[in-house]
This record gives structure tokens, C-alpha cells and sequence, in this order.
């Protein structure tokens, strides 16, 4: 019988839109988001549902914390250019049923959260000065 992390992989693979280093990037980044709206409440392992914005958000901060200006080339390597392509993912796994959804969520939720292009802009803190 196939652990859930293989099921997983099987799918992800399978599927074959994005690697598997994109997936782990969105389970950070859902943790992320689970711990900004519900902190460290409750059981360590109970479900704590995010929305899809709230997911988009965390993974947003995320990857400029981790990539800064590199943050777009990095999701853009792993074929992820719209927050959309955070919703396919989660609802990959959801049609899998290695995660679950309420009935308000919807894959909508992801559609346009913000656009890649503004969200990481590079700045100008790096300016050379004469």
C-alpha cells in the first residue's frame, strides 16, 4: 500500500503540469497561511482551512522572502506564472483526495489574486548612487 507522500507523487508526476519542488513550495506556503489566520491553536495535526487567497498570499511573501527578485524566474522554471496555477494545484490533490475543500471554495478563488508582473517588481534599493 502506497504512503500518502507516494500517492502523492504519483499523481503530481502523472499530471505531469508541474514538478514536484512547485508542490512543496504550495505546502509551505498553505502552512504559511494556516498558522497566519489560526496561529498555533488547536491540535497540531487538525485540519485548518485557508481560502484560496489566503493561500496566494502566504506563497506571495514566501517566495520574495526566500527568492527576491528571483521569485517570478523561480515559479516561472516550475511553470507557475498566475495564482491560478496555485488553485490547479490544490484542486489536483482535492480531485485526488489528498486534501479536502468546503463547499465555498471554490478554484475561482485563485483566479487574479494578484498579478506576477507587480507582486514581484523588482525595486530600485539596489540602485547604484554616483
Amino acid at each position: 500500500m502506497a504512503s500518502e507522500q507516494e500517492k502523492m507523487e504519483q499523481v503530481i508526476r502523472k499530471d505531469g503540469r508541474y514538478p514536484l519542488d512547485a508542490y512543496a513550495f504550495l505546502q509551505e506556503g498553505m502552512a504559511r497561511a494556516a498558522k497566519a489566520v489560526h496561529g498555533d491553536e488547536g491540535p497540531l495535526l487538525a485540519p485548518k482551512h485557508v481560502t484560496g487567497q489566503q493561500i496566494c498570499e502566504a506563497i506571495r511573501e514566501l517566495a520574495v522572502e526566500r527568492w527576491g527578485q528571483l521569485a517570478k524566474a523561480v515559479l516561472a522554471r516550475w511553470n507557475v506564472h498566475a495564482t491560478l496555477d496555485f488553485g490547479n494545484m490544490v484542486y489536483l490533490m482535492i480531485e485526488h483526495r489528498l486534501m479536502k475543500k468546503t463547499e465555498e471554495d471554490r478554484l475561482e478563488d485563485f483566479l487574479d489574486v494578484f498579478d506576477f508582473d507587480e507582486a514581484f517588481k523588482p525595486h530600485d534599493e539596489f540602485e547604484l548612487k554616483e
